[in-house]
């Protein structure tokens, strides 16, 4: 078609506008040379195996080589995976990735006795190894290896699992090439008269249309192919539920949602009361939407009507240096030394900023211990809400560069459920800056409508995502198929649950379902829902404290895993075993709303 914003060919990006992946491997000849180096360490493990209960002496120098390995490993798997992302139709990367899985598997198996032989050592004898000072460095981790007595089998059984990691993988990979590679979405023209190439990124632009019919024909034209693929796809996400259920019956977990909340210690109560605390406030969610409807003059609202913002027309343009102008200016209350590291790497090349033809779509963060953390962007300037993101991002750099720096490389890498509170709490931070410097009502309106719509994105719609995820591991295990229709059915009833009676659903949204990357790493996605209210009552507690609440902030970011989430959590101001953090998220939610209804 003549006159189509194309997309920019990987080759003609700038470098400037690209991230240097230098320190992790400065070309793809020295990543060559270290995956060999590394490649031939993993016959390493041999003179461990079966000696792990000779003495203390003996199992430390296993635990620091297992260390060693996969520290080098882990510079090796995020530079392979950083490359995949920037244009996915590119196989020689995809082959590097690929290479890497399978010598990762190969490790996994020649390292699978190693949990097995320390916990078939007595409870005494580790208890005696334990006091040795070579030891001391690995305690915390010992002590978390014997909660999985109960869930570790024997050394060849065990085995046979590390030998599965490729296969395990298969049903995201299908997923990720059919939805980033292969489909092609068309064209569609913009309010301005042009012509866009429809993609995952320029739909979310799209959809910020103030121009209905745009809106309207990017949202059937982009689910048109979901409807296409669909049996496929349905088949994909069947594989990995499947997979999910697998793995906690091979380690005797008493549900695949048991098994996934297991590792972090956290009770099955704190997933079940966020959905209870979250289904008991949809009504403020239904209001929402009948303001918006109101407010934009709608007969009927759609789905492709709630990402525009209802004052479209204080739509403002944030070029990348504004955007990081703007996050640096929101996070002054966080300190010299936090925002002198996030300003240097926003401002050099932690980032990859902008779309071009084949990158993977979406925004992360990627960091690692020994490599910068790393930004994936497809960053528009012409959408608010992407310097929201950016931000987002930038919480989870932060938190990898503070973690890295404080702590050993067994404790550095923090789990996603505080993750996700490092995140939101930079949004928390630029939202109130901006409302802080809100011009008149209808800008405030123009802000409070944005924070109402992160809010309902990250708490209501994460929340319906994690309810979508327990119903269909649930009838799995109960032995019912998971067929396209019951995928939707299922689908369906939460979209009447969450939107509400007076919302128009369409029958495209009930495939929303198979487009949602992160179903692929199961009872995942609650976490953002935990992690924001998190993040509201941390922001509350250092924007009105002082060096003191600020300081146990930081020590949380540099905390790593040293200690379990809920308990860095407690120690940094909030429990999350208790209900008030979410219930005062929500309540905020309300207050917001109605603060909107009488703005506009």
């Amino acid at each position: 078609m003549k006159n189509v914003k194309q997309l920019t060919p990987r080759s003609k990006v700038k470098t400037a506008d690209t991230w240097d992946l230098a320190s992790l491997f400065p070309n793809d000849d020295a990543w060559e040379k270290a995956f060999t180096r590394w490649e031939k360490r993993i016959a390493g493990y041999t003179k461990f195996q079966g000696e792990l209960a000779d003495d203390a002496k003996t199992l430390a120098a296993c635990l620091k080589f297992d260390l060693d390995f996969d520290r080098a490993g882990e510079r090796l798997g995020t530079y392979a995976f950083l490359k995949t992302t920037e244009d996915t139709a590119k196989d020689a990367y995809q082959r590097m990735q690929g290479r890497y899985t399978n010598a990762a598997s190969r490790a996994a198996q020649a390292a699978s006795f190693i949990r097995p032989e320390i916990l078939a050592i007595s409870n005494a004898r580790l208890k005696r190894f334990m006091a040795d000072k070579r030891l001391a460095p690995y305690r915390l981790m010992l002590e978390r290896l014997v909660r999985y007595k109960p869930h570790t089998l024997g050394r060849k059984e065990e085995k046979l699992l590390a030998m599965q990691i490729e296969m395990a993988q298969a049903a995201g990979q299908v997923f990720r090439q059919l939805n980033d590679a292969d489909m092609k979405f068309g064209a569609v023209r913009n309010e301005k008269g042009q012509w866009v190439e429809l993609s995952h990124a320029t739909f979310s632009t799209l959809l910020h249309s103030p121009k209905r019919s745009v809106r309207r024909i990017a949202f059937t034209r982009y689910y048109r192919q979901y409807t296409d693929h669909h049996h496929t796809l349905a088949a994909s996400l069947n594989g990995s539920i499947q997979r999910d259920l697998y793995y906690a019956k091979a380690r005797n977990h008493p549900s695949a949602l048991e098994a996934a909340l297991f590792p972090d210690r956290v009770p099955v109560a704190v997933y079940e009361n966020l959905i209870a605390s979250v289904r008991r406030h949809l009504p403020a969610l239904h209001y929402y939407y009948d303001v918006r409807r109101r407010k934009m003059r709608l007969r009927e609202i759609h789905h492709f009507d709630t990402y525009v913002p209802i004052l479209a027309e204080l739509q403002t343009r944030h070029t990348w240096r504004k955007a990081v102008d703007t996050i640096m200016a929101a996070l002054e209350p966080l300190g010299r030394e936090y925002c002198g590291a996030l300003e240097r790497g926003l401002r050099d090349r932690w980032c990859d900023r902008y779309e071009n033809r084949g990158k993977q779509s979406g925004a992360f963060s990627c960091g690692s211990f020994d490599g910068e953390p790393y930004i994936l962007m497809n960053y528009p300037a012409d959408v608010l809400e992407h310097v929201f993101t950016l931000a987002h991002e930038a919480g989870h750099s932060m938190h990898s560069y503070y973690s890295a720096k404080r702590q050993p490389f067994q404790y550095y890498d923090y789990v996603i459920f505080v993750a996700e509170v490092a995140s939101t709490f930079n949004e928390q931070l630029l939202g109130r800056y901006l409302l802080d410097r809100a011009r008149d009502d209808k800008h405030r309106a123009y802000l409070i409508n944005r924070q109402i719509d992160a809010m309902r994105g990250t708490i209501f719609r994460q929340t319906m995502f994690a309810e979508f995820e327990k119903i269909t591991h649930e009838l799995a295990e109960s032995g019912e198929p998971l067929t396209l229709d019951r995928f939707k059915q299922v689908y369906r009833e939460l979209l009447e649950r969450y939107f509400g009676g007076d919302f128009t659903l369409g029958d495209e949204l009930e495939l929303e379902c198979f487009r949602i990357p992160h179903f692929y790493r199961a009872f995942y996605v609650y976490k953002y829902a935990t992690g924001i209210s998190a993040a509201i009552a941390l922001a509350e507690r250092v924007l009105g404290g002082g060096r003191r609440e600020l300081q146990d902030y930081l020590n949380f970011l540099g905390a790593g895993c040293s200690k379990d989430p809920l308990d860095l959590l407690r120690d940094a101001g909030v429990d999350m075993q208790q209900p008030a953090a979410v219930d005062t998220a929500l309540d905020q939610f309300t207050r917001l709303v109605e603060e909107l209804d009488a703005l506009v």
